[in-house]
């Protein structure tokens, strides 16, 4: 059997590893060599050195490169962090480190958002600020998501002063353990530029996202979508230099991403509620047509009906929809073109059926029926006139339609269909009131 592990995986089953074995090696040596009054200022402590060491000894590494190598990449992920130090890395000497509690691993996919950091940026300038004193590019970032979250500062205001009065209940070496740990949290996930950002390289990032409908997980309690990134994240690994086609590609997929049609979710909303109003009578499930439903009955009287060329004043009403309707209709089509023979303007008409029927024919016959249309066209194909033939549609769903519904011609039929409606129904309800 072929097991499939990810660098992460193996990472994180070293630091349980390692936690463990360090935990009863700390508890029995090196207690020993740190004072009692070191140990009660720093509690939990162990030195990048010995780290290392233990490392080679019971993973059988001969470099110490190599030992602290795979420390880093475990420091890199969380698991293990120094007390007086932002930049996550293992070094080689007298450096402490401590081992992040489980509840902050990267295993448990966490995805912090902005307003987590700024709750927890906000909650540092509130508390012992000789002891957590905001670096530089922190201060900088809560500036940043300051102005980023004016109008909702006042609320992430009060959950830091929450969760700082939650913390004062602690023990004072509870607290210290806490705010060390919260704090490399951050360190991973909003790392100090120039520190490649190692959650953007997640392997389990890329399966998450994947799967779009994962719910959020996020430290508070408070999320935000506004933003997932870190606002002043500058990775240290510059990419390699775009090439002139990658630039093209992103110039063309900028212009596909303008072309698009954006719409409001209410605007879509009104509109699939005014057209599903538009063609309630033509469901013959929502309206029982007239003379019987085809879909549930034998009867096809109602499909010959909608064939003939004689239309029902409701077909005729529905070419008024749209233009769509209006050509689908073989009868609405041949009504739509006497018009535009009336307009002398019944060759855009003709232009834009001559593809359509070009569209429907088989391989074989596109080259010779292709110049028929245009003489000079090279390489003939199926859609060769499309961008003409959209062209040709737009001008008359925009000019030649909207005056074909205004013409007389179309308001004649339309009243004549009506009138003959209302005396058939007069007839059938005779007949019904004789028998």
């Amino acid at each position: 059997m072929v097991f499939s592990v990810c660098v992460t995986d193996i990472v994180h089953l070293l630091s349980i590893y390692l936690s463990i074995y360090l935990s009863i090696y700390l508890s029995l040596s090196l207690s020993l060599s740190l004072s009692k009054s070191f140990l009660s200022k720093i509690p939990s402590v162990v030195t990048g050195s010995d780290i290392v060491q233990w490392m080679m000894k019971n993973l059988i590494i001969d470099d110490p490169a190599e030992a602290i190598h795979i420390g880093s990449l475990i420091a890199a992920q969380g698991y293990i962090f120094p007390i007086s130090d932002h930049v996550l890395t293992l070094k080689d000497d007298g450096t402490l480190y401590r081992f992040q509690a489980p509840y902050f691993w990267p295993s448990n996919c966490w995805e912090p958002e902005n307003t987590d950091y700024a709750i927890y940026l906000c909650k540092r300038t509130m508390q012992n600020k000789t002891r957590l004193e905001l670096a530089d590019y922190e201060a900088e970032n809560l500036a940043r998501l300051q102005r980023a979250f004016a109008r909702k500062w006042e609320f992430i205001f009060m959950q830091a002063e929450a969760q700082v009065k939650i913390d004062r209940k602690k023990d004072k070496t509870e607290r210290k353990i806490l705010d060390s740990q919260e704090r490399a949290f951050w360190d991973v996930h909003r790392p100090v530029p120039g520190c490649v950002n190692t959650t953007e390289m997640d392997i389990r990032k890329c399966r998450r996202l994947k799967n779009p409908q994962r719910v959020k997980k996020s430290v508070y309690g408070v999320v935000d979508d506004t933003q997932t990134q870190s606002p002043v994240h500058t990775p240290s690994q510059q990419s390699s230099k775009d090439t002139r086609e990658d630039v093209e590609k992103d110039i063309l997929f900028l212009n596909t991403q303008l072309d698009r049609h954006c719409m409001k979710m209410s605007k879509v909303a009104e509109t699939l509620m005014s057209y599903t109003e538009q063609y309630l009578d033509y469901d013959p499930f929502v309206t029982v047509p007239e003379p019987a439903n085809p879909w549930i009955s034998d009867d096809v009287t109602f499909w010959e009906l909608e064939a003939s060329k004689d239309p029902s004043q409701q077909r005729v009403k529905k070419w008024g929809f749209s233009l769509d309707e209006a050509l689908k209709d073989p009868v609405g089509r041949e009504q739509f073109l006497k018009f535009l023979e009336f307009e002398f303007s019944s060759e855009n008409l003709l232009f834009w059926l001559a593809v359509q029927d070009l569209k429907c024919r088989p391989l074989q016959d596109v080259a010779a029926r292709a110049p028929e249309i245009w003489q000079n066209l090279k390489d003939p194909g199926r859609y060769s006139f499309e961008d003409a033939q959209d062209h040709i549609y737009k001008l008359m769903k925009s000019d030649s339609y909207p005056r074909f519904l205004r013409s007389n011609a179309y308001q004649d039929l339309l009243l004549a269909r009506k009138k003959g409606k209302s005396l058939t129904s007069k007839r059938l309800t005779g007949l019904m009131q004789s028998s």
